[in-house]
């Protein structure tokens, strides 16, 4: 196992979970950003108002990408796990 192989290890991992948290933080940013100009535009000040769209917003995106991101997981498992005899010295 080299250094460089850690180093892409490391890129790769973190990519993946860039690519999985990306469409869930986007979508709660979105949601947040909508409710806050609406309640800025209505006047009302109540702080919980923003937490339901969100979670309702986050849900939906993990019911209409889970299967996306599952397969992605699974993917990256099993090359991980296939290359794992391959690092013995």
């Amino acid at each position: 196992m080299t250094e460089a192989y850690i180093f892409t290890l490391a890129q790769q991992t973190f990519t993946l979970i860039l690519m999985l948290a990306a469409p869930i933080l986007l979508v709660s940013l979105l949601v947040g950003l909508l409710v806050s100009m609406f309640q800025a535009a209505t006047q009302i000040s109540e702080i919980t108002l923003t937490f339901v769209p969100k979670i309702l917003a986050v849900a939906l995106v993990i019911a209409l990408l889970g299967g996306w991101m599952a397969q992605q997981l699974l993917s990256y498992t099993t090359r991980l796990l296939s290359e794992l005899p391959h690092l013995a010295p």
